[in-house]
């Protein structure tokens, strides 16, 4: 379904539950205090979250129906960006990034997106967990949820990386155990596998995240590049079948408005009318995160989103040349982030609706 941009060749308990709610008051001054900067000459970290940032108002979330809510019980939806794939564009979520995301985006979330191959958390897990909780830790210091994002790609089928996922999981979830900012998506795109594979699969990952949080938010991957394997020929049915054995969790849903038509909208549709849906990657670009844009096909998803209240992220937040990626090229290299004059067509698109 999305074919990953290459790399650019040149340079539960109730006591739990409050623990976690002081933290989301309090305790995220003491993350901004102590956080390392993202890199060499990356802007400071803002002053501590007053109420007024997603987090700090929101606190815990949990699934309640079919809806993502906060600890008050209400149903919200977070609006953000999804990192590039770590391993090629560290460059382009820096401190000053980030502030721009946070305090000009006004954004909710950030997907931090770990690949597991492709030079990703293969070649160095420990590098590659500690780069990650660097992001998320940058995120909750500027108020901002955190997606964390296993970016399984190839080879399809998630239990093919099933060690490095419980690895992987355990070092996270012991990380942010007592953090309400975070969620969990544990298998980015799944293809050319069974839903049964799957759903076996987040039935196995789970309860490893359990053991360390059991209040975040699990996120699932579906069927077919999470299309509820609509590219392969089902639907959304094979699941609302045979859900996952867990609670509170949500199945992700991923398009590229260019490319997924009405089947696609028609699909979150059904799908987002009988399970808790979040769309952790879109873009406004066919399926490879390239060429011209539909902002008309996007809105309609964004309009039907908005309605029902489902969260997103948008792919993504880097300056690679490809249309789909916000920043114009060489912007990742500069020290200006805020405003639209760095920002590609989407980027400006996108820039205004989580603005709004």
């Amino acid at each position: 379904m999305h074919q990953r941009p290459t790399p650019p060749t040149v340079t539960t308990g109730r006591r739990r539950m409050t623990r976690k709610a002081l933290l989301a008051a309090s305790a995220l001054g003491v993350v901004t205090a102590l956080m390392a900067p993202v890199r060499a000459g990356a802007a400071p970290a803002p002053a501590a979250p007053t109420a007024a940032t997603p987090l700090a108002a929101n606190g815990q979330l949990s699934v309640c129906g079919r809806q993502l809510c906060n600890a008050s019980g209400q149903a919200v939806a977070l609006n953000g960006m999804s990192t590039h794939g770590t391993q090629w564009y560290a460059q382009c979520v820096t401190g000053g990034s980030l502030d721009a995301l946070a305090q000009d985006w006004r954004s909710d979330v950030l997907r931090v997106s770990t690949y597991v191959q492709e030079g990703g958390y293969e070649t160095d897990p420990a590098g590659f967990t500690a780069r990650a909780q660097k992001l998320v830790d940058a995120a909750h210091a500027r108020g901002m949820y955190a997606v964390i994002d296993w970016h399984m790609l190839t080879p399809g089928d998630p239990n093919a990386n099933l060690a490095r996922a419980k690895t992987f999981f355990t070092a996270m979830a012991k990380k942010y155990k007592n953090h309400p900012g975070v969620l969990y998506e544990i298998a980015n795109e799944p293809s050319g596998v069974s839903w049964s594979a799957i759903k076996s699969y987040a039935e196995q990952i789970i309860p490893v995240i359990r053991a360390e949080d059991p209040d975040a938010v699990v996120l699932v991957g579906t069927r077919a590049w999470s299309s509820f394997g609509v590219s392969e020929g089902s639907d959304e049915s094979e699941v609302v079948n045979n859900p996952v054995n867990a609670s509170n969790i949500m199945y992700t849903f991923h398009f590229y408005a260019a490319s997924h038509r009405e089947e696609y909208l028609n699909t979150l549709d059904r799908a987002s009318d009988r399970l808790p849906v979040f769309v952790t990657e879109f873009g406004t670009q066919n399926y490879a995160g390239e060429g011209a844009n539909d902002f008309t096909m996007s809105q309609r998803y964004l309009d039907l989103m908005k309605r029902k209240k489902i969260s997103w992220t948008n792919w993504n937040y880097s300056d690679d040349h490809r249309s789909g990626a916000v920043f114009k090229t060489g912007t990742c290299n500069g020290s200006t982030w805020a405003g639209t004059g760095v920002l590609k067509e989407a980027g400006v698109w996108i820039r205004d609706r989580i603005r709004q």
